[in-house]
């Protein structure tokens, strides 16, 4: 166990560690880097600071503008907001299971056990009273971001940052509040998508970020996919995987998921279903020649493109007279309208990995590319949020957009060299663009 645990990069503290030695060098580099100093770290066993997995976390905590000592007391979400946000978490499947694997144990360890969601936001956080009362002072509370973005280099939130198990230990977190904490925590995955749900998380102190630890954790991670899974497979319709599904959004080729199987699609099949989906009350061939190319294209071509959308749909799933859907159909589009309608901007831009078929020029997908970026980006420029459009700012929609950037650089601390960094970017911009 020794060798392994020398030998792995995500385990904080080896079992030969001395942990008062340790600390020392881990805080003199903390130190150093906030001063400038930013070397590459040596190997921990040849007596080396640093690991290179909090190295790189450290930098892009420091990227993405978070202040080492502005550890703020804000809760996204809390009081019945919290409460109903997370009733319908698919975390909450996984609850009891984590209850009965680490928090029943960890109220008498002196310990603390959280689940977050995929955003780093913590939904539960159980364990030791008199722990939970000391962690007010960091903000490890309910309903608050922890994500890597917001507070910087933390198990939870570089887990998530990383999608594998991590460990933390003291001056490795890169706000100096959480110095006192070590942590161990993994990310949480869909056992039928694979993507990411949220992820477990035990503070406390040195003793949490030994190897013991990052197992038991690991360990607890693997029960709650196994129920997730039982739970999921159990279900009459499991995350809607009967509804057949296009994707239109970035720069990937468009498809259409249908009884589990994906469909590539040309740009033109793709352009007459949403259009369909997004027209409901059907088109005729006329208009959607219209809005497929207001001047070369005929009625004529549009029913033989539209006799092959048939096909990938099946028989019923297409109607004439005018032409129109019969059958549910669900878009990446729509996933962000929902997101937008409920007022989550954060899944909004998550589900937005960009324009709607860039490369389409006609008509009718111009007009739902332009009103899904404008909304999107009218929510996000409303909304505030730095790390939200820091994402959007570095994207092919906000690369070059003024008003965000204006937003995103008072969205930051003057003293952070990410401030510098959007300062210059938008004199660029505003040389650029003449403004």
């Amino acid at each position: 166990m020794n060798t392994a645990a020398r030998g792995n990069p995500w385990v904080a503290v080896r079992p030969d560690d001395d942990l008062t030695q340790l600390a020392q060098r881990v805080s003199s580099a903390h130190r150093s880097f906030l001063e400038g100093v930013d070397r590459p770290p040596t190997p921990r066993p040849d007596g080396g600071s640093v690991r290179p997995v909090v190295l790189d976390s450290w930098r892009r905590s420091r990227n993405n503008g978070v202040n080492p000592d502005g550890f703020g007391d804000a809760v996204d979400l809390d009081g019945l907001e919290l409460q109903r946000y997370r009733a319908a978490h698919p975390t909450a499947l996984i609850r009891p299971v984590v209850r009965k694997l680490l928090v029943e144990d960890a109220a008498e360890a002196g310990l603390l056990v959280a689940i977050s969601d995929a955003e780093g936001r913590l939904l539960w956080v159980e364990g030791d009273s008199r722990v939970k009362d000391r962690a007010l002072a960091m903000n490890f509370v309910e309903g608050a971001d922890w994500s890597e973005d917001r507070v910087g280099t933390n198990a939870p939130g570089t887990a998530l940052a990383l999608d594998h198990h991590v460990q933390i230990f003291g001056a490795e977190h890169f706000s100096r509040v959480a110095h006192e904490w070590s942590c161990s925590a993994a990310p949480v995955h869909d056992p039928l998508t694979g993507q990411i749900i949220g992820a477990i998380d035990i503070t406390g102190g040195p003793r949490v970020a030994a190897v013991e630890a990052l197992s038991l954790i690991r360990a607890t991670v693997l029960a709650a996919e196994s129920e997730l899974r039982l739970h999921l497979l159990n279900s009459p319709k499991p995350l809607d995987a009967a509804t057949p599904r296009l994707r239109v959004l970035g720069s990937d080729r468009p498809s259409l998921t249908r009884d589990g199987e994906r469909i590539r699609m040309s740009q033109r099949h793709a352009e007459i279903l949403l259009l369909l989906a997004d027209h409901p009350e059907g088109l005729s061939a006329d208009h959607l020649a219209m809005l497929l190319d207001e001047s070369e294209l005929d009625p004529v071509t549009v029913r033989a493109e539209l006799s092959r959308v048939r096909k990938l749909l099946g028989a019923n799933g297409l109607g004439s007279r005018p032409y129109r859907l019969l059958m549910e159909l669900d878009t990446d589009v729509d996933e962000v309208r929902r997101a937008l309608a409920r007022g989550d901007t954060t899944a909004a831009l998550r589900a937005y990995p960009g324009p709607i078929l860039p490369r389409s020029l006609a008509p009718g997908i111009t007009e739902l590319r332009a009103e899904l970026r404008g909304r999107l980006r009218a929510a996000l420029l409303t909304a505030g949020d730095r790390r939200l459009l820091g994402r959007w700012t570095s994207s092919v929609d906000g690369r070059d957009d003024v008003a965000a950037w204006t937003a995103y650089l008072a969205s930051l601390d003057h003293q952070s060299s990410m401030y510098a960094q959007v300062k210059s970017q938008l004199t660029l911009l505003d040389h650029k663009l003449g403004i």
